[in-house]
C-alpha cells in the first residue's frame, strides 16, 4: 500500500537553532544536556535516576480521569500501572485540543511517541517506557483548533464559550458533523469517520472528554496513555513552584539569561518569558496575572488580590492557576517521570531556551526528541513526478527550484550566465588597455560594461519566458504537485486532517503510520511515505 524513503534533514524546514541542534553542532551544546541517540538516553536513564517523583499520585489521578470516559483500552491501564515501578519512565508529546485531531502531524506526534517507546524498549530491556499524550485542556486559543481542513475545504466549529477550552460544550458540533459528512461522501470508511466523530464529540459533554475518547480510539491499542494536567491534586503538588514564578520571577530570569545567549549567537528565539507565567483560571476566564502596584491584577477583570490573598489562592484553590508555554514543561518534568519529549521544530525550538530554568527549579531536563516529519504522496503525483523526471526530495524545493531544475534536467534553460562572463573579460582586457590611454576613461568603460550587462539579462529574461510558455503544460504540473503536498504554502502535515487519507485507506492508513513512523536511534531525518 505504502513504501517509505528517507531523508537527511533539509535545512530550509527548520529554524537554523533547531538545525544547528539536530545536526550536533557545537555552537548548540549548552542548551541541552543529552543528544537523542542512544546513547544520549543511556545518560539520560542514569541521570533521572536520581529524581523522586510522586508515582502514587501520578497513577491515582491518570485512572481517576481515564474513568471520565468509558474506552480506556487495556494496554493504555496496563502502561498506566507501570508508572508506579521506579524503573518505568514516560516519553511524552503535548498538543492542543484541536478539532478531530486537526492537522495530520497531530496523528504524527503520537505514533512518534508510541514507537519511540518501542525503540527504548528494544535498546534498554531492563525498563519501561510508556507513551503520554499531554492535552492541552487549559489553552485558551480556541481560533488555532476551532477547524479541520478536509479536501481543501476548511470546516470551523463556531461557539461564543471562553476560557479554557477543555471545558467547552460540544454542545453544536452536529453542524461540523453535517459539514464533514458532506466532505467524505458514503463511502464504508468515510461513514466509520463521521461515527467516530458522533461517538467522540456529540456523546461527550466537553471538549476534554471527547478528545481523550477519540485519542484512545485511535491509539488505545498502543497503550497511549492521557495525561490532563487541568487536575486539582497535581497542580497542588506543584504549588511552590507556581509561587516562586509569581512572587520571584525565577522562570523570568533564567529563561532570559539563556535568550541573551541565543541572541549572541544570532539565533531567533520562539518565545519570551513574562515576569509571571501563570494564567487565573475560572469558569469561561482563564487571564494573565500581573503584578500593579503592590498587588496582583488579573489581566481583563476587575479581579485584584494582595499577596497574602494569592498565597491562600494558591495554597488551596490551586486548580485556578494555569502555567503558560514557559512554565508548562517545568509542571510536566514535575509530575512526570518523563525521560523525552516529543515534539515539532518549533517546540523543540522553545525548548531550548529552558535548560537553565530547569537547573535553576531542580527539575530533570528531558532529551528533546524530534517528531516524525512526513509527507504523503499519492500515486498520482508520484506518476507526475517521474514522468517530469524529478526525484522525490525535490518536491522539497521551492516551485521556482523545481521549475528550474525540471529546466535544466530537459536542456530547457538558457544560460544567460556564461555569456555574461564573457562580457565581464572582455571589458576587463578593455579596462586595461584603456588605462594606458587616460585613468579616467575606467569609469565609462565601466558603464558601458554594465549597459552590457543589463541588455543581457533582459535578453536571459525574455529567452526565459519562452522557454516557460512552451513548457506551459509541465509547469502547471509541477504547480499542481506542490499545492498538493504543499496547500497554502505550508507543509500537507500542517494544514490536512487524517480524515481524508482514512476515507481512502480505512486502518490501513493508520496500521501504515504506525509502521513507517519508526525510530532507530542513529540519526534524524524526514521522510516521504508513497502510494505503491
Amino acid at each position: 500500500m505504502f513504501s517509505k524513503q528517507i531523508f537527511p534533514l533539509k535545512k530550509e524546514l527548520f529554524s537554523s537553532l533547531v538545525y544547528d541542534y539536530l545536526s550536533r553542532n557545537d555552537k548548540v551544546k549548552e542548551f541541552y544536556n543529552f543528544f537523542p541517540d542512544k546513547s544520549g538516553y543511556m545518560e539520560a536513564i542514569n541521570e533521572i535516576k536520581k529524581y523522586s517523583f510522586n508515582r502514587e499520585l501520578l497513577v491515582a489521578e491518570i485512572n481517576s480521569a481515564s474513568a471520565s470516559v468509558k474506552n480506556t483500552s487495556n494496554q493504555s491501564q496496563v502502561n498506566a500501572e507501570l508508572l508506579l515501578k521506579s524503573n518505568t519512565y514516560t516519553v511524552t508529546t503535548g498538543h492542543q485540543l484541536c478539532l478531530f485531531t486537526g492537522p495530520l502531524y497531530f496523528i504524527y506526534k503520537i505514533f512518534s511517541v508510541i514507537n519511540l517507546c518501542e525503540a527504548l524498549k528494544t535498546e534498554f530491556p531492563d525498563h519501561n517506557f510508556v507513551p503520554v499524550y499531554w492535552m492541552a485542556s487549559e489553552d485558551h486559543d480556541f481560533e488555532e483548533i476551532n477547524h479541520l481542513n478536509v479536501y481543501g475545504k476548511k470546516i470551523v466549529w463556531e461557539t461564543t464559550e471562553k476560557g479554557a477550552v477543555g471545558d467547552f460544550s460540544t454542545n453544536g458540533l452536529d453542524v461540523v458533523k453535517s459539514a464533514l459528512e458532506a466532505c467524505l461522501g458514503n463511502s464504508q470508511d468515510a461513514q466509520k469517520l463521521i461515527q467516530l466523530f458522533d461517538e467522540a464529540y456529540l456523546k461527550h459533554s466537553n471538549l476534554s472528554d471527547a478528545t481523550r475518547y477519540l485519542v484512545n480510539v485511535l491509539f488505545g491499542k498502543y497503550g497511549i496513555v492521557v495525561v490532563d494536567g487541568n487536575n486539582k491534586l497535581l497542580k497542588q503538588s506543584f504549588a511552590k513552584f507556581f509561587a516562586s514564578d509569581i512572587f520571584e520571577n525565577n522562570v523570568y530570569s533564567e529563561v532570559n539569561k539563556t535568550i541573551t545567549k541565543l541572541n549572541s549567537l544570532k539565533y531567533e528565539v520562539q518565545v519570551n518569558p513574562r515576569e509571571i507565567n501563570c494564567f487565573y483560571m475560572d469558569k469561561g476566564l482563564r487571564a494573565r496575572i500581573e503584578k500593579q502596584n503592590g498587588n496582583y491584577s488579573i489581566t481583563g477583570t476587575d479581579k485584584v488580590f494582595t499577596k497574602t490573598e494569592l498565597t491562600t489562592l494558591i495554597e488551596n484553590l490551586t486548580e485556578k492557576i494555569s502555567p503558560n508555554v514557559v512554565l508548562r514543561p517545568c509542571y510536566q518534568q514535575y509530575i512526570l517521570p518523563n525521560i523525552s519529549y516529543v515534539g515539532g521544530p518549533g517546540e523543540l525550538a522553545y525548548w531550548l531556551e529552558y535548560k537553565e530554568m530547569f537547573n535553576k527549579s531542580g527539575l530533570f531536563f528531558p532529551v528533546l526528541t524530534p517528531r516524525k516529519f512526513i509527507t504523503i504522496m499519492e500515486k498520482n503525483v508520484v506518476n507526475k513526478l517521474e514522468k517530469l523526471g524529478f526525484e522525490k526530495e525535490n518536491v522539497f524545493a521551492t516551485e521556482q527550484e523545481m521549475v528550474k531544475i525540471y529546466l535544466e534536467k530537459n536542456n530547457k534553460s538558457f544560460d544567460i550566465e556564461q555569456y555574461k562572463k564573457s562580457v565581464e573579460s572582455l571589458f576587463k582586457e578593455i579596462a586595461v588597455e584603456m588605462a594606458k590611454v587616460d585613468k579616467t576613461l575606467l569609469a565609462s568603460a565601466e558603464a558601458e560594461k554594465q549597459k552590457n550587462l543589463n541588455s543581457i539579462d533582459v535578453l536571459g529574461q525574455k529567452a526565459t519566458r519562452a522557454i516557460k510558455q512552451k513548457s506551459e503544460t509541465e509547469i502547471n504540473q509541477i504547480k499542481s504537485i506542490k499545492s498538493k503536498l504543499f496547500p497554502d504554502g505550508v507543509p500537507q502535515e500542517r494544514l490536512e486532517n487524517f480524515s481524508s487519507q482514512y476515507a481512502k485507506w480505512g486502518d490501513g492508513f493508520m496500521d501504515a503510520m504506525k509502521k513507517n513512523l519508526n525510530y532507530d536511534l542513529k540519526s534524524n531525518t524526514i521522510e516521504i511515505i508513497f502510494e505503491n
